[in-house]
């Protein structure tokens, strides 16, 4: 990214910072040269991209300790050395092409660490039932509740359960749900993950599920449920008021799916003493109670 006035300031710049860089490299007689620390790498899968912010630390030479941002052409303008093409580049592979240039051009050994501070290339894209959905370009490691409240927050109609895809480089994806309860409620640190850059969280809506009823119950007609919640026949039972004094313990559940139409029979009694499951239903399925003649 180009700079206002930094042609100027650089004259200035490489008259103060020579003399320093030069004395820098003759070590004093007899004594051993300072060990420079690992360059440590914090996201090594990571490849640089324009507009991504990087912190670079030169071991030998403080002077040229700088943060940059990437330019739309992928490359880092550096003091005393001008553009370095940066872009595709992990952090490691960043730190060992810089180190080769100011190896040529100026120091006679530099130890530099490159880490990326600013994901502006590849962000972190949050969609679904949040306030503001969209990408979100990110600073340093989040974690999913960090994510969740820079998209300003889960909405009204948000589902139980909050999606995190990554993908990798060999372009396979991978795909883990978290519970929101344990993520907001019971604030679990286990389903608190990391989130790294190209993530996408996905908070599904929920929507409005029709489930008719119809004979002896007390409210036959259509019965709504959220698309989170577990629909069941006792569930749509206990909406519709319940059965009539007259309803039969037989109960035929019509069904017209992807394989064709279908009927489910499920006898009452049995299901409210336990003995049989409570029967799971669809949208669009018809539950139809009859009169008992006996």
């Amino acid at each position: 990214m180009k700079h206002i006035a930094f042609a100027s300031a650089l004259l200035a710049f490489t008259a103060t910072l020579t003399a320093p860089l030069l004395a820098a490299q003759t070590d004093p007689p007899g004594a051993a040269p300072a060990a420079a620390p690992a360059p440590v790498t914090t996201n090594p899968g990571y490849r640089i991209g324009p507009r991504d912010l990087i912190d670079i630390k030169v071991f030998e030479t403080p002077e040229l300790n700088v943060s940059r941002r990437v330019s739309e052409d992928g490359e880092v303008n550096l003091p005393l050395i001008g553009n370095v093409a940066m872009a595709g580049l992990t952090e490691g592979e960043a730190a060992r092409k810089l180190k080769g240039v100011l190896e040529a051009k100026l120091l006679q050994r530099a130890s530099v660490a490159i880490q990326v501070q600013e994901f502006r290339s590849t962000p972190i894209t949050v969609i679904g039932a949040v306030r503001q959905p969209g990408n979100l370009a990110f600073s340093g490691r989040w974690t999913l509740l960090e994510a969740v409240t820079a998209a300003g927050g889960l909405s009204e109609s948000h589902g139980n359960v909050v999606y995190v895809i990554r993908h990798a480089a060999n372009g396979l994806s991978d795909q883990v749900a978290v519970p929101i309860d344990d993520l907001l409620v019971r604030t679990d640190p286990k389903v608190n993950i990391p989130i790294v850059a190209g993530d996408l969280i996905n908070v599904p809506a929920t929507i409005e599920v029709i489930v008719y009823c119809l004979g002896e119950i007390h409210q036959p007609g259509a019965i709504s449920f959220k698309s989170s919640e577990r629909m069941t026949l006792l569930a749509l039972i206990s909406r519709a008021g319940g059965l009539t004094d007259r309803a039969s313990r037989k109960i035929l559940i019509k069904r017209d799916g992807r394989e064709g139409k279908s009927e489910i029979a499920a006898d009452y009694k049995r299901i409210l003493s336990g003995k049989d499951p409570d029967p799971d239903l669809q949208a669009g399925d018809v539950v139809v109670v009859k009169e008992s003649f006996f």
